[in-house]
């Protein structure tokens, strides 16, 4: 069992350079098992039927749920900020983020 961190606790996080560009996804694939979630980030181009991963990340689904408050809060406030983010629903259950 891993050791928890105190609630509080600051940690550092080192980040490599080459971690550091990212890498530009444009369709995310997310499955589940029982113990863990399991999110394909891949980059599909126009014209082709093949997607390539290029970074699956595993997640407990506690971390999941995490992430998906996290990202939510995000999302509000780049919103306050830059406006509303709109997305064409239709067009991401085809390509694009989706579960």
């Amino acid at each position: 069992m891993e050791p928890q961190q105190p609630i509080g606790q600051q940690i550092q996080v080192e980040l490599s350079e080459e971690s550091g560009q990212g890498t530009y996804s444009n369709l995310a694939i997310v499955s589940h098992s029982p113990s863990e979630f399991i999110i394909d980030f891949t980059r599909i181009l126009p014209g082709l039927k093949k997607a390539k991963v290029y970074s699956r990340i595993i997640l407990t689904p506690s971390h999941a749920k995490a992430l998906m408050h996290t990202l939510k809060d995000n999302i509000e406030k780049y919103e306050k900020q830059f406006g509303e983010i709109k997305i064409n629903i239709d067009e991401h259950k085809e390509v694009g983020f989706r579960g």
